[in-house]
């Protein structure tokens, strides 16, 4: 897990050329579950999509962001509120890029559109969750001013390997 303590100072969204950043639209579904069963893992279904996204209580149509290039949609991440999570706090989730298209920036405009989208509603801070083996996302999270939450015994042992892997202090 890992947090940001505050929403004020965002970086600008920014996409490299040939590329642009949208809302949801219907229809999206199944590109959704191919950016996300390709980006984080998984076989998601239009059902998971109902279950794990859309049918959330906390779901912002127009806070689930798509990347896109000539037509395709290339990667995908999601503002949303999460019960069990203080109510000034936002939850940055599923945060996807189609592997051919990794290494373009689109991680961190998925997820700049995202904290955004998150102040926009009033948010003053935003969560999110990830994978200890994910080390570009981490990255790309500390960058973005997010920084580790120790909730477990082993997050500090678990977050000192990942510092060591990324070359960090």
């Amino acid at each position: 897990m890992m947090e940001r303590d505050s929403l004020g100072n965002l970086p600008t969204l920014t996409v490299r050329d040939g590329y642009t950043v949208r809302s949801y639209r219907e229809g999206d579904a199944a590109d959704w579950c191919r950016l996300i069963s390709a980006g984080i893992g998984g076989n998601y279904t239009e059902e998971a999509f109902r279950q794990s996204t859309a049918g959330d209580a906390g779901f912002d149509p127009e806070g689930l962001f798509f990347a896109e290039k000539d037509g395709q949609l290339v990667g995908t991440a999601c503002a949303v509120y999460r019960d069990g999570v203080p109510a000034d706090m936002g939850y940055v989730h599923m945060v996807a890029v189609d592997p051919m298209h990794q290494g373009h920036g689109l991680g961190r405009a998925l997820t700049v559109a995202v904290l955004h989208r998150l102040r926009e509603r009033g948010f003053k801070r935003a969560v999110l969750e990830t994978d200890d083996w994910r080390l570009p996302a981490i990255r790309l999270y500390l960058s973005l001013g997010f920084k580790p939450v120790f909730r477990h015994e082993s997050h500090e042992p678990r977050w000192r390997e990942i510092s060591e892997k990324l070359g960090i202090a």
